[in-house]
């Protein structure tokens, strides 16, 4: 790397389990307890680390985790601006560490310096190691998976950064990428931050009208997209989504289609073989130097209101905390096969299949497929077969696949497997204990991580920690370097001492935390730091135990969690009231053993389609599916005459939660409803919709 590592700080690091990337190879000794059993984890070589020279104040020799991590909070600029030196090649140095306030949402680090996000994932490795595996395409048919070189990869980033580039894409403007795993998919990112444009991924699975809103809203100038996507056997298609998108989006010049499939697809006039084109391109094109706080992508996440917002990453500050945690947090080392099955169009694809994964070095896993194709053996046949040694999966697949016999998981060899993880949503008790003491076999550390889009990466999770330091099951525990979480009372007050539950936030400012709502700064400030005056707030409650570990507890305001995918109520609520026989819907999320929340959806019709409650409800499913996505689709619908509101006009959702998961005795304070006597309508209703969904 560009940057020098303080042997101060290595001796430190190596002592509290925490080991940065240099040139030399250290010893690691690691023991992690959980309540089953302890697993130690050593590597060694007789490498000496005596080259290093230090850059940091001798201080830091020798500190144990909990030295650092209090290093962390006390003082952030002596902690992130030397490891940022030392961890990232930068084209200048930046000048100030950095420049925050939270009350106004004024979130800066690193200052006056330059670097490009493509360099320090590709062209660092290549000029090091040019045949080391960065990509493992695991392609949908098992057996049939591609490896991808650091040469390879950086030399497909630049003939598609040359491509977008000769169509006239400039820094700063964006690019939709609607597109199945992939490691062209992966190269349109990097090629994106080569040339300074701004990405926005977009998930495959979102209809025609998300992702028009998504290009409305950033103004895409181009769209990259495939003829098709593979998944669980079946073929579906993405351009034919991509041209009922584009019809509504002025701002988009070109669509390029890469190939996937043998399959021909209609090409109009926007629609460029980006196969074809990339033929003719350099295999070389010069990174675009990029200040640290200028916008490296966006993606869009949804909220308490019915509109997604494009939550802003910027360059060094994302890059460097992806990169910090994915080495930290997992216990990745040099090597090792990285095995994140999430999809790239949601944050976790960003953060630990990309950035985070290829600016350490690693391979990392492509996963095109699902748990259960071509059977519930899947990930441990893949397990198996690629030798991964990390994996992370969201609680809602292991739910799923924990319903089958265990030998799906036994008869495959998983000795390669060093650490389990899960992520999108806090795992249950059952669920971890099958995933540790089956997947696992009782011998691999299990980290249920915490953190979100906006958040950029890891904040709580149970590594890095002391050697030895307890693992509890399903439990966050432990706060990342540089993150200062809070309790916080209904009345706005930091709540103390231990055994206490609260409102999560957290208190300082850390590198890898969003910047703003694409085009709504306000927006951003009114939902993450207005709540609670001088914190981030997260959405979320959260327990802290008589030892001091995080427990998460679930979300505080209208946004599901629906297989790990966060989703507001009110975008559902919006596509459902645009039926003509529908002037009011209200949505909740229940729980659900396999998908963790399902959403459930209170409609009230006009008198004239009483009768014909059936087809407005299949017509309703249809609506919400194409404005938003399948997944997206109300699991219940009961048909109501009027919902619970207070005088005000407000909809009381406890009510309608409590109706819906069956716990109606104890109410609580009901007489702010302008007409109290709508609870029982709505139970009685319940009612007659259970015993009728129980007959079919």
């Amino acid at each position: 790397m560009a940057g020098r590592v303080s042997l101060s700080l290595l001796n430190s690091l190596v002592r509290g389990n925490v080991i940065f990337r240099s040139k030399k190879c250290l010893r690691k000794s690691v023991v992690l307890i959980s309540r089953c059993k302890a697993r130690s984890v050593s590597s060694s070589s007789s490498s000496s680390i005596s080259a290093a020279q230090p850059d940091l104040s001798s201080h830091l020799a020798g500190k144990t985790y909990a030295d650092l991590y209090d290093l962390s909070v006390r003082d952030p600029e002596t902690f992130w601006g030397s490891i940022a030196k030392e961890r990232l090649a930068w084209t200048k140095p930046f000048d100030q560490v950095t420049d925050c306030d939270l009350s106004s949402g004024k979130i800066n680090w690193f200052l006056g310096g330059q670097l490009n996000v493509s360099v320090n994932c590709l062209d660092v490795h290549v000029a090091k190691d040019p045949d080391r595996v960065a990509l493992i395409w695991e392609k949908d048919e098992p057996g049939t998976e591609e490896r991808i070189t650091y040469r390879e990869l950086l030399e497909m980033t630049c003939r598609l950064a040359n491509t977008l580039k000769s169509y006239g894409i400039q820094k700063g403007e964006r690019v939709a990428i609607y597109m199945p795993v992939s490691p062209m998919a992966v190269a349109a990112m990097l090629a994106c931050a080569r040339i300074g444009a701004i990405h926005t991924v977009v998930f495959a699975g979102f209809s025609s009208e998300a992702l028009a809103g998504r290009i409305q809203n950033a103004q895409c100038k181009i769209v990259i997209t495939s003829n098709q996507g593979v998944r669980g056997g079946r073929i579906f298609d993405l351009k034919s989504t991509v041209d009922k998108a584009v019809k509504s989006c002025p701002s988009v010049r070109h669509v390029f289609v890469a190939k996937r499939t043998n399959e021909s697809v209609p090409m109009g006039k926007l629609d460029i073989s980006l196969d074809e084109v990339m033929v003719g391109q350099s295999p070389v094109c010069a990174p675009e130097p990029m200040d640290s706080e200028e916008m490296l992508f966006m993606l869009y996440t949804s909220g308490s209101t019915g509109k997604p917002k494009g939550i802003v990453h910027t360059q060094a500050g994302y890059l460097l905390y992806a990169s910090l945690t994915h080495q930290y947090v997992f216990d990745y080392t040099p090597g090792d096969v990285f095995g994140c099955v999430a999809d790239i169009g949601w944050i976790t694809g960003h953060s630990y299949v990309v950035y985070g994964p290829l600016c350490n070095g690693a391979t990392s896993v492509l996963f095109e497929s699902t748990p259960v194709y071509p059977n519930p053996g899947r990930y441990w046949e893949t397990v198996q077969r690629l030798r991964i040694n990390q994996f992370y999966g969201a609680p809602t697949a292991i739910r799923l696949l924990l319903k089958h016999e265990e030998n799906w998981v036994k008869k495959y060899d998983r000795s390669s497997l060093k650490t389990l993880a899960s992520v999108g949503e806090p795992i249950n008790h059952e669920a971890w204990e099958w995933f540790h003491n089956v997947v696992g076999d009782g011998r691999c550390p299990l980290v249920d991580t915490w953190w979100q889009t906006e958040t950029g990466g890891v904040c709580i999770a149970p590594l890095p920690a002391e050697p030895g330091a307890e693992i509890r099951p399903a439990m966050a525990m432990r706060p990342f370097f540089g993150i200062q979480p809070a309790l916080l009372g209904e009345k706005g007050q930091i709540i103390t001492g231990n055994d206490v539950s609260g409102a999560l936030c957290i208190s300082k400012p850390w590198p890898g935390m969003a910047r703003t709502i694409f085009g709504d700064h306000q927006r951003f400030v009114d939902a993450y730091f207005k709540p609670y005056q001088g914190q981030y707030f997260t959405g979320d409650g959260a327990y802290r135990t008589e030892d001091g570990y995080y427990q998460i507890t679930g979300r505080m305001d209208d946004v599901i969690n629906i297989s790990g995918h966060r989703l507001g109520t009110a975008e559902i609520e919006d596509a459902l009231d645009e039926h003509p026989d529908v002037p009011e819907t209200a949505v909740i999320g229940i729980p659900h053993e396999i998908k963790g929340e399902v959403p459930f959806a209170f409609v009230v019709l006009k008198e004239s389609a009483t009768e014909n409650q059936r087809a407005v409800v299949e017509e309703m499913r249809h609506l919400v599916a194409t404005k938003i996505a399948k997944y997206a689709v109300p699991d219940h619908f009961l048909v109501v005459k009027r919902l619970p509101k207070t005088r005000s006009g407000k909809i009381m959702r406890r009510i309608l939660r409590k109706v819906a998961m069956q716990d109606t005795s104890n109410l609580g304070d009901i007489s702010t409803l302008d007409d109290p006597s709508v609870v029982s309508e709505i139970i009685e209703a319940h009612k007659r919709y259970r015993t009728w969904t129980n007959l079919f």
